[in-house]
């Protein structure tokens, strides 16, 4: 069985199409400051079609109770991705999946961890590749979804040495600041899915 496969930072109804025909097992939709950024309307829009197999998660930071409220209220996503401390201040409901982000850096080699969490750099979609053999001591523990830096390059290296839950990727599959690629997505996917994962053994 291979690793979960989340493909971040959407903003068009083709990308979005794209990643789910590759086989993506979550589609992210971002709505924190960025150049990937949507509209909770717009992320509804694109994700209209999206098979209840897949999941749409909700790519926030530092939302406040507002924020949240109106993408809960008009995009309804599995799954909401933010920053550990945030979760703390916002009301999630029980049908709601949390993905806590955990960055580099944050928490001791022998801290608490949540259940599922996103392990990535210090910031969001800017390519920084993180310690990989940190990443590996936490992913025995937990169900690390590892991001940061993530490419078709790299990404089989990663799974054999952290041995996650699953990879997230963003800015490697784009074809500009943004704008995803729907062969870079297809070719991160098949990569992916080529690579026995240790974890599943």
């Amino acid at each position: 069985m291979s690793c979960l496969v989340k493909i971040c930072g959407l903003k068009h109804v083709a990308t979005v199409d794209a990643a789910v025909q590759a086989g993506a097992d979550a589609v992210g939709f971002v709505f924190a400051k960025s150049v990937r950024q949507v509209t909770a309307r717009h992320a509804a829009f694109i994700a209209a079609n999206v098979p209840e197999n897949v999941l749409r998660v909700a790519v926030m930071m530092h939302p406040s109770a507002a924020e949240w409220e109106e993408v809960q209220t008009i995009f309804c996503p599995d799954v909401l991705q933010t920053d550990a401390d945030d979760f703390q201040d916002l009301v999630v409901p029980d049908d709601v999946t949390r993905w806590p982000v955990i960055r580099e850096g944050a928490i001791a080699e022998d801290g608490e961890l949540p259940n599922t969490f996103v392990y990535e750099g210090k910031t969001s979609g800017q390519g920084e590749v993180v310690d990989w053999n940190f990443a590996a001591g936490f992913a025995v523990r937990s169900q690390l979804i590892l991001g940061g830096g993530l490419s078709q390059v790299n990404v089989a290296n990663a799974i054999r040495q952290v041995r996650p839950y699953g990879v997230d990727v963003s800015s490697a599959v784009e074809s500009s600041p943004g704008d995803k690629d729907p062969e870079l997505i297809r070719a991160f996917i098949n990569t992916v899915r080529a690579t026995p994962n240790p974890r599943s053994k």
